[in-house]
């Protein structure tokens, strides 16, 4: 009986030291206005992010790896910040990125021109430039960047950053309830997000 016991305790102690390792209000914080989520099992991690924002370049193939390495409970996604309007005309390309299904080569193109080339992708026409140079017809990319459906995933996003209140990039959010910057290594940003989203999986 007693060595069920230990083997009871154990466990509740060792969550108990994990959980005062990392923080509400210093390692991560609650959202004072959460995104809806699904209630499905699955946990889904959302990176805000800007093109024009260094950090989020060299985060970009960190945070890819990272969600490669994750099973299906967890479900990661990316949203462009729309905070001016380089940024949303930035996000519509995005968007359009995903829609054409031109991968992460290509997003990772857009990263490289900006940074590494210097070169502006900020214009409608210097994004259909862009895109024309992985196949994509101007007329079609002009299209693609005008459309209704374009036009929603941006508005949508612009939404969910005001709601969550997002004000500076990388940033990322944990099933819309938690948000987590990373302001630290990259070894001890992953440890909170990984803690986060246990933390989280009993909710979701």
């Amino acid at each position: 009986m007693k060595i069920k016991r230990v083997l009871i305790v154990l466990p509740l102690l060792f969550t108990a030291l994990i959980s005062a390792d990392y923080r509400q209000g210093v390692d991560y914080r609650l959202v004072d206005n959460p995104l809806p989520v699904k209630k499905d099992g699955v946990v889904e991690v959302t990176e805000v992010f800007w093109y024009e924002c260094a950090a989020c370049y060299n985060f970009y193939p960190v945070i890819n790896g990272w969600s490669q390495r994750q099973d299906s409970s967890v479900k990661f996604s990316k949203m462009h910040v729309t905070w001016q309007e380089i940024a949303r005309n930035q996000a519509a390309l995005f968007y359009t990125i995903e829609a054409l299904g031109l991968g992460s080569d290509v997003q990772s193109a857009v990263f490289l021109q900006i940074h590494k080339e210097r070169k502006a992708i900020r214009s409608p026409k210097q994004i259909v430039n862009f895109l024309s140079k992985f196949g994509v017809e101007k007329d079609k990319a002009t299209k693609y960047l005008n459309s209704f459906t374009i036009k929603q995933k941006v508005e949508r996003a612009n939404k969910s950053i005001r709601q969550l209140q997002v004000q500076s990039t990388p940033t990322v959010i944990v099933d819309g309830t938690y948000i987590i910057s990373p302001r630290r290594s990259y070894e001890e940003f992953f440890e909170v997000l990984d803690y986060v989203i246990e933390l989280q999986k009993p909710n979701s």
